[in-house]
């Protein structure tokens, strides 16, 4: 069987019709007749050589040395420099045709493109430097972690933090569109959802990764770790009086410094605060403010055990404990290792 066993033939023109019929019929799924559209895939690309300058050795070109990195950072600058400016370039100018259709398209937005992207590049030794913290905590909050160096080659968290931190400089200097396909990108490479306008503080730490979800408008300060699963997420929409959703609100939590945050934990709402040094365990549901230095647990549920041959169902606690059990010392002993 070949290509050649299948033809359109006369039906041809009319699945081009349909077709066609079906883009005028819902301009929400096309882009036809417009001008200005940032490109995914470049934007993409643009995201991999971001990185690569960031981790020089560890990513794309390998076997640098103090003579040739000079070199090297020389010839990807302007590669980055041009595309970054090309990109957001096509972000302000497809708001701006958004805000303003049948407005000129001679070139509104060059001059602003041009500064954003100059300031862009200008802060990135910034991120390298906030990066180099985050890098750190990993290794320090990891045990199985071999060394900073697998860390950066590895680590998911890693990688979800490092593009969010220059999505989010994009995202503070008014760039639409192109913050969070960077963030969808990681999204899909991690399993981290994070949301470029999210403020992440120094020496964060995401343990494993896949599952968590940060909002729009979350907080978070320096020392922070969360692990696999945690939701920090929005607990209701406020709207205005026609009913439409105000975006502009704070509706996603506040986690202030030395946070850790447990397994599968869902934390939600604008005014959730949760206070330094708390420690909030396993698959808890938190909707108000947790004072500092708490410890937040739930009482799980009694568990009930079925021999093989038919006896009855014990619970967990009437089974039988060694003798020289010990008491915990504390609340944080008591929590279960499924919490922890």
């Amino acid at each position: 069987m070949t290509a050649e066993d299948f033809v359109m033939g006369a039906k041809l023109g009319e699945l081009v019709e349909h077709m066609v019929g079906s883009y005028k019929s819902d301009a929400r799924t096309q882009h036809i007749d417009r001008v200005y559209l940032p490109s995914r895939a470049d934007i993409i690309q643009l995201v991999q050589d971001l990185l690569e300058l960031i981790y020089p050795g560890f990513i794309g070109r390998q076997h640098l040395s103090e003579h040739n990195v000079a070199f090297h950072v020389g010839d990807l600058l302007p590669r980055i420099g041009e595309n970054a400016f090309r990109q957001i370039w096509m972000c302000l100018c497809y708001m701006q045709e958004a805000n303003y259709p049948g407005a000129s398209h001679e070139d509104p937005c060059a001059a602003e493109a041009r500064r954003v992207s100059l300031t862009f590049l200008e802060g990135i030794p910034e991120i390298r430097r906030k990066l180099a913290g985050d890098v750190q905590a990993a290794y320090d909050g990891d045990p199985a972690a071999l060394n900073v160096d697998e860390v950066i080659l590895a680590y998911p968290g890693l990688l979800a933090i490092s593009v969010h931190r220059l999505a989010h400089s994009l995202y503070g200097l008014g760039v639409p569109l192109m913050p969070r396909i960077m963030s969808e990108w990681a999204h899909l490479q991690t399993g981290i959802d994070i949301h470029p306008g999210a403020r992440i503080g120094a020496n964060f730490f995401i343990d494993h990764g896949t599952g968590v979800v940060i909002g729009e408008t979350t907080d978070i300060g320096e020392n922070v770790k969360i692990y696999q699963g945690v939701t920090l997420g929005a607990l209701s929409f406020p709207k205005d009086e026609r009913g439409r959703v105000i975006r502009e609100a704070k509706r996603h939590p506040t986690v202030k410094d030395n946070v850790t945050i447990y397994a599968n934990a869902i934390v939600l709402g604008g005014d959730t605060v949760l206070g330094e040094g708390s420690v909030i365990g396993g698959s808890v549901f938190v909707t108000s403010s947790v004072p500092p230095d708490s410890v937040v647990t739930f009482q799980p549920p009694e568990l009930r055990v079925k021999t093989r041959n038919g006896d009855k169902g014990a619970t967990a606690k009437e089974a039988k404990e060694p003798a020289a059990a010990k008491p915990p010392s504390s609340d944080y002993d008591q929590m279960p290792d499924y919490m922890i």
